[in-house]
């Protein structure tokens, strides 16, 4: 199983370079592709979707939080200001139940 983030460029940028493939998206219908991509491929077993990006499909993302177990939907900071929640190391770390170390 594989990670892939979806998220704006520089986050998407940003992951590939630890080696972590992603999509960068910018409106509602190319976060629809992506998802039904994603979705669709059985490689994915972690799907990281930034929260500037997850808003252009809030209702989805929701129940993709709640209800999908392959790929496990984990909604991570995105880029600009934004409500103050949990790290990622915390975000994915409560999704997945493993500790990843560090900080």
């Amino acid at each position: 199983m594989r990670m892939y983030v979806i998220g704006n460029l520089a986050c998407v940028l940003g992951f590939s370079l630890v080696g972590v493939d992603g999509r960068a998206v910018g409106d509602a219908v190319q976060v629809a592709n992506a998802l039904d991509a994603c979705l669709a491929d059985d490689t994915i077993g972690l799907l990281l979707v930034t929260t500037d990006v997850a808003q252009l499909a809030r209702e989805r993302m929701d129940a993709l939080e709640a209800e999908s177990m392959a790929p496990l939907v984990v909604e991570i900071p995105g880029e600009g200001p934004g409500p103050t929640g949990p790290s990622l190391r915390d975000s994915v770390q409560r999704a997945v139940g493993v500790g990843l170390g560090g900080g």
